[in-house]
């Protein structure tokens, strides 16, 4: 994969309400961030399949993940093109928000992106490595090299799991 991502962070409150949350830098522009955050094309490249996804407010969204078996559906909860795009898909991934800012004159973008969802401290964990992994795809993808997912394995995943696992609390100096 690419250039290290930055750990994830993770609030929990009310014992099982994880708000899980990423700053990735891309240097690419905002509106080729956008089309990988908020198109079917993009996300294929790097997350999922959007088997459907209508770009408004309110609209449907079906998100069905390459990696595994998981379809969540649900609606789009915030649409700001170029900016934000939220999705809310049910009760194991919840609201899915990705909020794009330019990052200086250089031509870079900053990705915020948030997952707030219920679950066990087991999920927790699998949502902050898998997040991690999708993030290191991002990065390829949008440097011209989108997941082959026919070759896909879980290792990398299980790998960043348990350096989550490991750091849980409080947060020591990572290595990806």
């Amino acid at each position: 994969m690419s250039e290290a991502i930055a750990q994830g962070r993770c609030e929990t409150h009310d014992g099982d309400t994880h708000l899980l949350r990423f700053v990735v830098e891309l240097p690419r522009v905002v509106a080729e961030v956008w089309a990988a955050v908020a198109t079917p094309a993009g996300l294929r490249h790097w997350l999922c399949a959007a088997d459907v996804l209508e770009p408004r407010l309110g609209g449907a969204v079906t998100l069905r993940w390459l990696n595994g078996d998981v379809v969540v559906s649900g609606r789009v909860t915030a649409w700001d093109p170029e900016y934000v795009a939220e999705y809310t898909v049910g009760p194991s991934h919840g609201r899915i928000r990705f909020h794009l800012e330019p990052a200086g004159s250089g031509g870079a973008t900053v990705l915020r992106f948030t997952n707030e969802f219920r679950g066990t401290q087991e999920e927790k964990l699998d949502a902050l490595a898998g997040w991690h992994d999708h993030f290191e795809r991002l990065v390829a993808a949008v440097d011209g090299h989108p997941t082959d997912w026919a070759s896909w394995t879980d290792e990398r995943r299980q790998h960043l799991r348990g350096l989550y696992e490991r750091d849980e609390a409080p947060w020591p100096k990572w290595e990806p």
